[in-house]
């Protein structure tokens, strides 16, 4: 599909972030799943037709890929919701999309299978699959803000040195520098508003709610990053351009905090907040982040559309251990 995204005729652009739906379909041992699968897809309905957003996105882990019988049928599954609502959409991958047996190029070749699905294929000679660029124009079909999707990969390639989660590569890094800067040149030499989207959280999450204010839950004891930081936050500090970052991955996180200039935004679980001793314990509802843009200027509003329906503006202030200079807001 080739649709361009734009600004609302009001100046607004708005996102729905679903984050880890998780779907399965059919589960071998668990009689619950066909249960969550029915309770997530209209969780993402209600939102849908609350918010009625200008793009959804879905973060990773879409499905549970090595638990799913058919992933390719899990994946239709998870992002029909989307799909129905001819409301454009597009998705990257996280760590449980790809531990089965079809490959995360298959998954990203199908999303592009889809009608409304927005995503583009892959720049050759980058690493991962789902990197790719979109732009929102203006009322004179300009581009007037952008929006990264990037690869965060799922486990460390070199586990027998180095384990934990995989990180954003160099090559991915170089060519979000190359799109960023024909962007600015394009615009006058002026960083074009832009937004970033990517499953697994680069280590400065960590960072921002250890030795900064923040706001809202980290009910995970950290955030899972990679061991590695291969330098995606100090690029996109150098380019200027991005103003926040969206990640899933860590269920029991909602928080968002400033860095250098940066939001770093977790969104609101989409399926299920943690499991305790292998029994479902929501620590927060489900839900989704809700993001908007305005034309024209260098800022965003977000908020958190929860199960119920409710909406969360304001989320609660977190300082840091120990805090005074060294809690601080940027």
């Amino acid at each position: 599909m080739n649709r361009q995204l734009k600004f609302r005729d009001d100046g607004t652009f708005v996102i729905v972030q679903f984050s880890d739906v998780e779907f399965l379909d059919e589960f071998d041992y668990d009689p619950e799943t066909p249960k969550y699968d029915a309770e997530t897809r209209a969780l993402m309905e209600r939102i849908i037709e609350a918010e009625n957003p200008d793009l959804i996105v879905f973060a990773g882990d879409v499905i549970a890929s090595n638990r799913a019988r058919d992933p390719i049928h899990s994946f239709r599954h998870a992002v029909a919701a989307a799909e129905q609502s001819r409301i454009p959409w597009a998705a990257v991958f996280g760590n449980h999309d790809s531990e089965g047996e079809v490959p995360r190029k298959t998954m990203h070749e199908l999303q592009l299978q889809h009608e409304y699905c927005v995503a583009k294929p892959d720049p050759e000679g980058v690493n991962g699959a789902g990197n790719f660029l979109l732009t929102v124009a203006d009322k004179h079909n300009n581009a007037a803000a952008a929006l990264y999707f990037l690869d965060s990969g799922d486990y460390s390639p070199i586990g027998h040195r180095v384990g934990g989660y995989d990180w954003i590569r160099r090559n991915q890094i170089e060519w979000y520098v190359g799109a960023s800067r024909e962007l600015t040149k394009g615009n006058g030499d002026q960083p074009l508003p832009a937004l970033a989207f990517f499953h697994i959280p680069v280590p400065e999450y960590n960072d921002v709610w250890d030795f900064h204010i923040c706001y809202g839950h980290r009910h995970d004891s950290c955030c899972s990053s990679p061991v590695i930081n291969s330098g995606m936050f100090a690029a996109m500090v150098e380019m200027g351009d991005v103003m926040g970052t969206f990640v899933g991955h860590d269920h029991g996180n909602d928080f968002w905090g400033t860095l250098h200039g940066i939001r770093l935004c977790y969104g609101r679980s989409t399926r299920y907040v943690s499991f305790v001793d292998g029994v479902r314990n929501d620590l927060l509802p489900t839900g989704a982040r809700v993001i908007r843009l305005k034309e024209g200027e260098r800022q965003f509003d977000s908020w958190i559309r929860q199960n119920d329906g409710t909406v969360v503006h304001e989320q609660p202030e977190h300082l840091p251990e120990g805090s005074g200079p060294a809690a601080r807001s940027d």
